[in-house]
């Protein structure tokens, strides 16, 4: 995919941690905890050690929770801010002609942990979009999971940032369903059913996402053209490698259909091409759609 003509948002905060930055002990701390662990008749190594793990969790953490504002400038940083601000783009564009106004959500760009309104973020989570703040929580490293771990595009190929844009684009079309109200309306149906409704209702709520993030796709690609051959196979490719089922079965060799919460990967990538091929919201009502 072509990012040069793709406009850019600086509503980013990018929380990453410095790279190579380490928190280190002082000379007058390691000699003090020598002398107390000679005192107590304990290995020194025993409390040095722990103070330096206290050091260092207590430096990410303030890494961690500071940050700054501002779109990036190394490389996934600006990709991610041309992905962000082209959402912002068609999204706007696409309540307006609805007669609606469209508020863009921020994103934050984090490493390892964080905290965010709807609880504490960390990487094994997945990206994430919390309703709370309005905010997109992405750790980058995902993005290499999906190459390694979930093998859901060729690893090293220019295709694969068409699939880590999806999946920027999936967790900004919740932050669509929130404006426009869906959100609100699922958490308040979910909480009269019980957990295996919850989980189907909990279904279609991601593969509008998906269409969503196919709606945005195919919109962007009319107005900047910045869809190259392979792009949509290795997001399809994503797609099918993030389907609850074949998670499942990867992580505990069955499937349990009951305990879905994402959509099978023939529903996601189904929903995802829906809303590239037709680029409206109104392909993408999974909510009345007899068959998923």
């Amino acid at each position: 995919m072509r990012l040069d003509e793709l406009p850019t948002s600086d509503r980013i905060e990018d929380r990453r941690r410095v790279p190579g930055g380490r928190a280190g002990l002082g000379i007058g701390t390691v000699v003090v905890l020598g002398l107390l662990a000679w005192a107590l008749g304990i290995d020194p190594r025993v409390l040095i050690g722990g103070a330096e793990m206290m050091s260092r969790n207590g430096q990410t953490q303030q890494q961690t929770d500071a940050g700054s504002n501002g779109a990036p400038s190394d490389e996934m940083g600006h990709f991610v801010s041309a992905i962000l601000g082209s959402t912002e783009v068609e999204w706007k564009d696409a309540f307006a002609q609805a007669g609606k106004t469209y508020q863009p959500p921020s994103l934050v760009m984090f490493s390892g942990a964080t905290q965010s309104a709807c609880g504490f973020a960390q990487a094994a989570m997945g990206p994430f979009y919390c309703p709370i703040d309005q905010k997109v929580y992405l750790d980058t490293s995902f993005f290499q999971d999906l190459e390694r771990r979930f093998r859901a595009c060729d690893a090293g190929s220019k295709t694969c940032q068409f699939s880590q844009a999806y999946v920027i684009a999936h967790e900004i079309g919740h932050h669509v369903q929130n404006q426009l109200g869906i959100l609100t309306k699922v958490r308040e149906a979910q909480g009269g059913m019980d957990k295996v409704d919850a989980n189907a209702l909990q279904v279609r709520v991601e593969l509008q996402a998906d269409c969503l993030a196919g709606v945005w796709a195919n919109r962007a690609q009319a107005k900047w053209h910045f869809i190259e051959p392979g792009d949509v196979e290795a997001a399809l490719q994503t797609a099918t490698a993030i389907g609850d089922d074949r998670l499942q079965r990867q992580t505990q060799g069955y499937v349990v259909p009951d305990a879905f919460t994402h959509g099978t990967s023939a529903q996601r990538t189904r929903w995802f091409f829906a809303g590239l091929k037709s680029g409206q919201v109104a392909s993408c009502d999974t909510f009345r759609a007899e068959q998923i």
